[in-house]
């Protein structure tokens, strides 16, 4: 899992962010599940909520407009000291920029991109606002897992725009040992993330994506919690290599994973 020391590394993620089709009853679901209040944040891209567990800011919550009728999902940002250096490293090696590079008030400077097989993340130049510190407690995002057809392909590109370490073990272009496909990412020594091979199981209507992985006490009673509150089980609970997870998705669809936080 990633390490709060690290938070702030380039190429770590730093935040994580959804925007939905109604506000309101999303935020009901999470202030449900995980206990988060909602704080007000940058208004730049329309109606945009910061979720606080224990005064700390874990995610964000926005609003699309009416007429975007568009599938919701969970975005995880990675940082950089340069947000308009990033992004022309990421079209020089061959992935998009969006949205951005833009100002988001007194939080940073942030772009939206897709990488080269069309896997939306955001880029994130942090200021005055902290970024995500992942302590590990229950109701944050603990852990972000890139869903890719070819994770070996794919991981050059993370690699070469936000320099991920290619060095022996910890290599980004190897597969772990009893995990075929499954590559952990690497800064200053420690995982903080890593890219997954789905291959031919990747369903057609959903491409390479990020999943966030948010830590909960008790996966089964999250899983049960997730279904009175009108969401969907995608996956049971199991052992996997981030521990014992459950992939699940919430009112509108949006589908993330609730893994045992450690020590619990």
């Amino acid at each position: 899992m990633t390490e709060a020391a690290t938070r702030r590394t380039p190429g770590t993620p730093c935040w994580t962010s959804l925007m939905v089709h109604s506000l309101a009853a999303t935020q009901d679901f999470y202030h449900a599940l995980f206990d988060w209040e909602f704080t007000p944040g940058p208004q730049q891209l329309g109606a945009y909520v910061r979720a606080v567990r224990d005064g700390v800011p874990v995610a964000g919550l926005g609003e699309l407009p009416p007429e975007r009728q568009l599938p919701v999902s969970w975005m995880t940002y990675l940082a950089s000291h340069d947000a308009d250096e990033t992004a022309e490293m990421i079209r020089a090696c061959g992935g998009t920029v969006a949205v951005g590079p833009l100002d988001a008030d007194e939080a940073g400077r942030m772009l939206i991109a897709a990488d080269p097989e069309g896997a939306v993340f955001g880029v994130w130049q942090e200021e005055e606002h902290a970024a995500l510190r992942e302590s590990g407690a229950p109701g944050t995002p603990v852990w972000h897992e890139l869903t890719a057809r070819d994770s070996g392909a794919v991981a050059k590109f993370y690699q070469m725009v936000f320099g991920y370490e290619p060095d022996g073990t910890r290599s980004a272009s190897s597969s772990e040992p009893g995990e075929p496909g499954r590559r952990t990412l690497h800064l200053a020594g420690r995982p903080v993330c890593a890219i997954r091979s789905a291959d031919r199981s990747l369903p057609r209507d959903r491409g390479a994506h990020w999943m966030t992985h948010f830590a909960v006490r008790d996966v089964d009673e999250a899983v049960r919690r997730v279904g009175e509150l009108g969401g969907r089980v995608v996956e049971p609970p199991s052992d996997r290599a981030t521990g014992h997870a459950a992939l699940v998705s919430d009112r509108e669809g949006a589908a993330f994973t609730v893994v045992r936080a450690e020590g619990a």
